[in-house]
């Protein structure tokens, strides 16, 4: 299978790409560079799919660029590149929200009709829900979206329908919940909060602590969407994919001072526009249609994600001897001497 995954070099489409890779796959990785967050860490998301022969990156914007020799050379989409976001979908920026969530996928459907029979897999949001009426929160919920992120991501779905009825387009949408894990885009509050620690800063909490949500690890997202890559009918069309573990932000800042082995520091401040109290996802559609099935626990993934850290911020200060050393947690000493702990 020769498979495209758009936004290879983020959070999710990297750990995509490597997995089709590992499994012996070819791989065409677009990627534009957003300027959502540093490009230096996006490279560094593209080390491991480089070391592989079958695969091949083409930087290319999708809002504009020639799409159709891309899309024609594959067996299968997977639509990842996306203006991420809930709280930065606001104000003057909504602009790129609208290019690169709604236009760009508008313009990759349009390549993709050319030859309707490949599967499109479509990497929606469960910001599509905002403040649900009811949880677990089926697909069959109406969507109400609590942020305008939320709603270029409808749109996206939306667009999706309109090509599969109009024009044949094999499309799948999969409504991502809270995806965590190594390499997660900085913004997002568990990087936030593991770089805090290790940090021995003040971890920043947006409102009480209290809402939660169904925190999905990214090798549980990889599996779900492979899933509906592969499944050789998707009768729903559109999919929940959920974790399985709806935590607190209280408890997750727990967890984390566990791994740290001392307390943390909190600083709570009102929450964000667009910020809603609960989520979590009834999966039982992807279960008995995609065979998907979330295996990761969050104290699981947390912990790797904690760990990860741990590495990051080592390499970031091996490569500036001159910075101050880092705090490490009391409790892993192998963890502590990578960080430099006590200097």
């Amino acid at each position: 299978m020769r498979a495209l995954v758009t936004g290879c070099a983020g959070f999710v489409g990297s750990h995509l790409a490597e997995s089709l890779l590992e499994d012996g796959h070819s791989v065409t990785g677009i990627d534009c560079f957003n300027d959502n967050y540093l490009r230096a860490p996006k490279l560094e998301n593209l080390k491991r799919a480089r070391e592989f022969e079958a695969f091949e990156f083409v930087p290319v914007d999708l809002a504009r660029g020639d799409l159709a020799d891309l899309v024609g050379d594959c067996d299968v989409i997977f639509h990842l590149a996306a203006e991420p976001g809930v709280r930065s979908s606001w104000g003057d920026r909504f602009d790129l929200f609208l290019r690169n969530n709604v236009l760009a996928t508008q313009r990759l459907l349009e390549a993709a009709g050319e030859d309707p029979q490949r599967r499109f897999v479509y990497a929606s949001s469960s910001s599509i829900y905002g403040n649900a009426e009811s949880f677990p929160t089926s697909e069959d919920a109406v969507p109400s979206p609590f942020s305008p992120y939320g709603v270029t991501k409808l749109a996206g779905e939306h667009l999706c329908q309109l090509y599969r009825q109009n024009h044949g387009v094999d499309t799948v949408a999969l409504r991502y919940f809270t995806v965590y894990g190594p390499r997660q885009r900085p913004d997002m509050a568990l990087h936030r909060f593991c770089a805090a620690v290790l940090k021995g800063e003040q971890i920043t909490v947006f409102g009480d602590g209290t809402q939660r949500r169904d925190f999905t690890f990214v090798d549980d997202v990889v599996a779900a969407s492979r899933a509906a890559a592969a499944a050789s009918a998707v009768p729903s069309r559109v999919y929940n994919v959920g974790g399985g573990s709806q935590v607190s932000v209280r408890r997750a800042v727990e967890l984390l001072a566990g791994l740290a082995g001392r307390p943390v520091r909190l600083r709570h401040t009102r929450s964000e526009a667009g910020d809603v109290r609960e989520t979590r996802a009834d999966t039982s559609r992807a279960a008995a249609e995609l065979g998907f099935r979330p295996r990761v626990s969050f104290e699981d993934g947390l912990r790797a994600e904690f760990e990860w850290m741990v590495e990051h911020l080592a390499a970031a200060a091996a490569a500036a001897p001159k910075r101050r050393r880092l705090a490490a947690p009391d409790r892993r000493p192998t963890l502590a001497a990578r960080v430099g702990a006590g200097r």
